[in-house]
C-alpha cells in the first residue's frame, strides 16, 4: 500500500520510533529496556535509522558513565506521521 514506509514498519522499529516520538530523546539503555530488546538489536535499529535519516544519535557522559541519546529528527518525525496516515488508511478499508 502507498504510504507504508518499509524501514519504520518493521514492529521493534514502529515501536521506537513511536516511543522516542513523545520526547526530544532518550537513553540508549531506556530504550533498550522499553522495548525489551537486546544492546545488539537495538544498535542495529538505531544505526539504519540514523543513516536514513531518521533519528539522530549523540554520545556523552551522565553520572560518571558513559551514554548514548537518540532522538527521531523532523524527517523522522514527517515519516512517523506519514506512516501512521497510511496505517488509518488501511484500516479504514478493512470491512
Amino acid at each position: 500500500m502507498a504510504g507504508l514506509d518499509p524501514l519504520i514498519h518493521a514492529p521493534t522499529r514502529l515501536e521506537l520510533v513511536a516511543t522516542l516520538s513523545g520526547v526530544s530523546e532518550a537513553e540508549f539503555v531506556t530504550l533498550r529496556d522499553a522495548l525489551d530488546v537486546s544492546d545488539s538489536v537495538l544498535s542495529k535499529h538505531v544505526s539504519a535509522l540514523v543513516e536514513a535519516g531518521y533519528l539522530h544519535s549523540r554520545k556523552g557522559v551522565r553520572a560518571g558513565r558513559r551514554t548514548t541519546w537518540v532522538g527521531l529528527t523532523p524527517v523522522g518525525r514527517q515519516a512517523l506521521r506519514d506512516h501512521v496516515v497510511a496505517v488509518r488508511r488501511l484500516i479504514d478499508a478493512v470491512e
